[in-house]
């Protein structure tokens, strides 16, 4: 009986639309792998690693512009806070002005000083409740600026990881294809996130999510 000869090596090509996207050959005792990616792939690949890169080393550091922004936000609710208080203890001040007034005609009197201590102790309990929910409330600022920052940076990391996942399961398509000898082409084949889902994804985060600067 004759040995079998070894089958001769087959390169294995993936075409999408007609357009190469992967194959695999053989070079001497090398064999290679090749992704041909589209300009709007690279596009959108160098765009979140370039992102990524530039944001990463700032992400927890706060502009000037950011900080006042913030600021800001924080006088605002600052300032509704007391208006809600004055609006709660002022009147209650003036009814009992104006019912001693007309009950004793002076202020000189132990039931006046003994409410309006009430009262006053009162609204310095408001005060300083609303002084703990203003520090609560400086920290929510800052935590969510952040988890914008973070879910920002993982957002272009996720752009990455999965462009380099479809790349590897074209390569490894075109690595099976050179195996049986096949050439593999199908329009709608695809691995993951396309083009143009992830052109949706960054238009959508992009109105929501911190400028880059």
């Amino acid at each position: 009986m004759g040995k079998s000869s070894k089958p001769a090596y087959s390169s294995g090509v993936v075409t999408i639309n007609g357009e190469e996207k992967a194959s695999q050959y053989k070079n001497g005792n090398t064999v290679y792998s090749n992704y041909n990616m589209s300009d709007a792939e690279k596009n959108i690949y160098d765009y979140a690693q370039n992102s990524f890169l530039e944001n990463l080393p700032k992400v927890n550091v706060f502009s000037e512009d950011t900080q006042k922004q913030m600021q800001n936000q924080l006088n605002a609710y600052t300032q509704k806070g007391i208006d809600t208080i004055n609006d709660i203890y002022t009147p209650m001040l003036n009814d009992m002005k104006t019912d001693i007034a007309s009950r004793f005609g002076n202020f000189d009197n132990s039931i006046f000083m003994n409410n309006l201590n009430s009262i006053e102790s009162n609204r310095a309990d408001a005060m300083n409740s609303l002084t703990q929910d203003i520090l609560a409330k400086q920290n929510e600022l800052i935590n969510d600026e952040l988890n914008k920052r973070y879910n920002y940076l993982d957002f272009l990391n996720g752009i990455q990881n999965q462009t380099t996942a479809n790349i590897l399961s074209y390569m490894q398509q075109a690595a099976n294809n050179s195996n049986s000898g096949n050439s593999y082409n199908n329009s709608n084949y695809s691995s993951g996130y396309g083009v143009g889902d992830y052109a949706r994804l960054a238009a959508s985060l992009a109105s929501t999510l911190f400028t880059r600067r």
